[in-house]
């Protein structure tokens, strides 16, 4: 009888702690579909389904500094178009992405050049934003897996601090990133790239939340790379439009040439 009576007291801790096990798997299961739908309303907060976007970019350097102004074109996340307005010197170049290809036009050599993947972790026309960043061939929805980490205040705003580690097989060029999102808004307030030996590439801060076209944005975007904090790029968005009429037959080869 107290044999049977220690396996029932055995079999009653096995069953809370199975119980507990599965409260934790639930849990943890409910709070990684919270954090992917954040970043998901985080990036159509940005982005939304589609959208164009004047922009000034100002690379900032202790010596030097330059500036240049481009339009921008999204449709979803397989499709964007980037050209450059000014200076006269780049005048006229485009970057294309369309699906997993990422394309540069040259009409000072009258040249269509393929960017190849090694070249997403280089800065986008000399500046601390790279072109992954800029072109967006990684999908931060897709590509990664989202945890809640923490909640932390952001520019005086209450945010969740969700943690973005790559799938295994994902073609992507960081190794974590951690993203500060509004609560209120969904807003991307700040962003942290890490390499994949968990090092700080860069921090982008978001700032100048303002209304542009019906919508809180941040129309201010600092980016201070790690290793060179005397070094910053600004993005600065001067004109946004949002849900736009745009088709996949826009983001072509074609009418990478005719843009103007």
């Amino acid at each position: 009888m107290f044999f049977n009576f220690q396996v029932s007291i055995q079999q009653n801790i096995m069953k809370k702690v199975f119980f507990v096990l599965f409260l934790c798997f639930i849990y943890s299961v409910a709070t990684a579909q919270q954090a992917t739908e954040i970043v998901e309303k985080a990036n159509k907060a940005y982005w939304g389904t589609s959208s164009i976007m004047k922009m000034k970019m100002t690379i900032e350097r202790p010596q030097w500094s330059r500036t240049l102004t481009m339009k921008s074109w999204s449709l979803g996340d397989e499709y964007s178009m980037i050209l450059i307005l000014s200076p006269e010197k780049e005048k006229g170049q485009v970057f294309l992405k369309r699906g997993t290809e990422l394309w540069n036009w040259l009409p000072s050599i009258n040249r269509m050049v393929k960017m190849p993947p090694s070249m997403m972790s280089q800065g986008w026309m000399g500046s601390d934003i790279s072109n992954d960043d800029l072109l967006r061939q990684s999908s931060l929805v897709d590509d990664y897996s989202h945890s809640i980490v923490d909640t932390e205040t952001i520019a005086g705003r209450e945010c969740w601090k969700i943690e973005l580690i790559p799938h295994e097989n994902a073609q992507v060029m960081w190794g974590k990133i951690l993203l500060w999102v509004s609560k209120e808004g969904y807003l991307s307030l700040k962003i942290e790239y890490y390499d994949e030996d968990m090092y700080l590439v860069h921090t982008e801060r978001a700032s100048n939340i303002t209304m542009m076209d019906g919508r809180e944005f941040p129309a201010k975007l600092v980016v201070i790379p790690a290793d060179e904090p005397e070094h910053k790029t600004i993005l600065e968005f001067l004109e946004v439009d949002f849900d736009v009429s745009l088709q996949t037959d826009f983001f072509s080869q074609q009418n990478m040439k005719k843009l103007r």
